[in-house]
């Protein structure tokens, strides 16, 4: 079943298109081609680039670890600049 996002820019293509632009800017950013060309250089180095195992370097909390490909597309938890986006509460209430 289709995600809700995927469903919105079938139904939208002015918006789809938007995006679409902003995605092409964001990915032509000097930091964003760094952080790519350093995960595929460790793909490289531990043998996963390209070979179809399922797994891949990911930039987490932790530092760059190994996880499976599924679960390293759109990873909320992991991702520094997700969490700036969220705030600094992590989705735990104050007091707690």
């Amino acid at each position: 079943m289709p995600s809700k996002t995927s469903e919105y820019y079938k139904k939208n293509p002015k918006a789809r298109a938007k995006r679409l632009e902003y995605q092409r800017k964001y990915n032509k950013r000097k930091s964003e081609l760094k952080r790519r060309a350093e995960l595929n250089q460790i793909n490289r180095e531990r043998g996963t680039y390209g070979n179809g195992d399922k797994k891949d370097a990911s930039h987490t909390k932790r530092g760059i670890v190994m996880k499976p490909q599924s679960l390293n597309r759109g990873s909320k938890s992991d991702s520094a600049g997700d969490r700036r986006a969220r705030g600094k509460s992590n989705g735990r209430k104050k007091g707690r």
